[in-house]
């Protein structure tokens, strides 16, 4: 049964000029319309999303086959983050313990002992952690930034913790609500990546001004593996700039692990900018050539793959010398393409302006780019 609608609540006779009305039900906060679309369901959005979210609102429809039920589902629109988040915290002191703890162990070369005999030893490795989640959250909080001001319903970033080598997976935000429009959703997607290599170039600069660590002498006799971080063009372009070496003919002297952070700001911008799904990459592309993202989307898998084939077969490297690693993202992108990126309500191509930027965004991309960025030695 149809209840009745409050003064103030959502502008339903919007809704009725594209959508018969057969049955409202309340769902907390919610409020779901049953009935029949009069247009087909891009076009219903589209006709009634300007009413709703002017009042107020985000709007949702489900259009289903001949004969079945149709669905327009309304809630207010998110103004920001409401309450204290419990969850974003707690993930982000997570984090910082972790990193704090590969960076001692791993980049300040502070035995496990130590750490254990006194846990506070782990504050020694702060530089790491600020430059890894500084680069991180910058991005983030790049893609937050700008979607509030569109006014699209998007999460404080979720940090996520882990081990070795960063401590850290990187993080992400939350997109909910409908997409106004391609202007918007590029904007959200292009910022991320430019806000996040503006830090990683901060970033880098202050490790490669910073004093080069020396390598313990029982560090030097072990015979473990080696993991070498091979340079992505950009950082060997900053370190050339600054007149500063990035490696050093004594075994013992290495860079600072502050430069880590820089290297780390890099390579997630180069996976961050892959345009599949709802990565960056995706999201700009979407917007910049619309549904003919697809066509692009569905070739990165290849690429990915013909790039681990590459390497293994003509340039004879082994699965811990980035063959595993382009192998398994490869596979990552067939699935994360499988979602696609956010649909905008308005379809209106981008100005040239926005095409230039986004241009620009993945020329950076490219700089940050490398074949062999992680090889695995044998001590």
């Amino acid at each position: 049964m149809e209840q009745p609608e409050s003064a103030d609540g959502p502008p339903v006779e919007a809704l009725r000029a594209v959508f018969d009305v057969h049955e409202v039900r309340s769902d907390g906060r919610r409020r779901i319309y049953y009935g029949e679309s009069l247009v087909p369901e891009q076009m219903l959005v589209r006709e009634i999303w300007p009413s709703f979210r002017g009042a107020g609102y985000d709007v949702q429809a489900q259009v289903g086959d001949l004969g079945q039920t149709d669905v327009v589902i309304v809630e207010p629109a998110s103004q920001g983050v409401e309450g204290i988040p419990w969850k974003n915290i707690a993930l982000f002191a997570l984090t910082v313990l972790s990193t704090l703890f590969v960076g001692a162990y791993a980049w300040y070369y502070i035995p496990l002992s130590d750490i254990v005999a006194n846990p506070l030893v782990l504050l020694r490795a702060w530089p790491f952690t600020a430059a890894v989640l500084g680069v991180l959250s910058v991005h983030e909080l790049g893609h937050y930034a700008v979607g509030r001001y569109h006014g699209v319903n998007v999460s404080l970033p979720y940090l996520i913790p882990f081990i070795f080598p960063f401590g850290t997976l990187g993080a992400i935000i939350r997109m909910r609500g409908q997409m106004p429009d391609r202007k918007t959703l590029f904007d959200i997607g292009v910022a991320g990546p430019l806000a996040g290599l503006a830090a990683t170039v901060v970033v880098t600069v202050i490790g490669l001004s910073l004093e080069p660590m020396t390598v313990p002498s029982r560090v030097l006799a072990g015979s473990g593996d080696v993991i070498v971080f091979n340079n992505p063009p950009l950082l060997d372009a900053i370190a050339t700039v600054l007149g500063r070496p990035t490696e050093y003919a004594d075994p013992r002297t290495v860079v600072h692990p502050v430069v880590i952070g820089g290297w780390v700001g890099m390579f997630f911008t180069v996976l961050n900018l892959l345009p599949v799904g709802q990565l960056d990459g995706g999201h700009m592309v979407r917007a910049m050539l619309g549904e003919r993202q697809e066509s692009l989307a569905a070739a990165v898998p290849l690429v990915l793959f013909g790039i681990a084939g590459y390497l293994h077969y003509v340039r004879g490297l082994g699965l811990n010398q980035s063959v595993g690693l382009w192998f398994f993202w490869g596979l990552m992108s067939t699935f994360i393409a499988y979602n696609g990126p956010a649909k905008p309500i308005d379809e209106t191509p981008l100005g040239p302006a926005r095409m230039a930027v986004g241009l620009f965004t993945f020329a950076l991309g490219a700089a940050c780019f490398l074949l062999v960025p992680v090889q695995v030695i044998p001590g």
